[in-house]
């Protein structure tokens, strides 16, 4: 019954305009590793609330890395599903195995996962990938990791 739920509110959100505020908080996990190449530019795609889920929201988000671009470790306060729409990149989460995506793969994130490789596989060629967060309304997407 929630997936049904969940498969329809996700439909209606393709419908509706986009905020930048769920994004905003989320901005550190974007910021490179000392030494590397500019930070990603993320780019808000859509906000929406979930009625059926109350208190829960959808937030994605496209992101692209330059050649060489990476982010620092970061965890996500929500259920993260990565999807790469060009080039590739190289994810890892702590305890995991480190996996390099192209276009058309996935990537999940638990809540409580920390993202600890996060970088575009290519040095000379930009990456972009869709984030695609569901989480509690107004919390931040993203914590930096020390």
């Amino acid at each position: 019954m929630h997936a049904a739920r969940l498969k329809q509110a996700i439909g209606a959100a393709r419908a509706l305009a986009y905020s930048m505020a769920a994004v905003l908080g989320g901005a550190l996990w974007l910021q490179p590793a000392i030494g590397q190449a500019p930070a990603a530019v993320a780019k808000p795609v859509l906000t929406q609330a979930l009625p059926d889920l109350r208190g829960k929201e959808v937030v994605m988000v496209t992101v692209e890395y330059p050649p060489g671009g990476a982010s620092t470790p970061h965890r996500h306060n929500a259920n993260t599903f990565v999807y790469v729409l060009e080039g590739s990149v190289v994810m890892q989460v702590a305890g995991g195995k480190e996996v390099t995506l192209t276009a058309g793969q996935t990537f999940y994130e638990s809540p409580t996962d920390i993202h600890s490789v996060s970088r575009n596989a290519s040095a000379t060629q930009s990456a972009r990938f869709l984030v695609f967060f569901i989480k509690d309304e107004g919390a931040s997407s993203n914590v930096p990791v020390r």
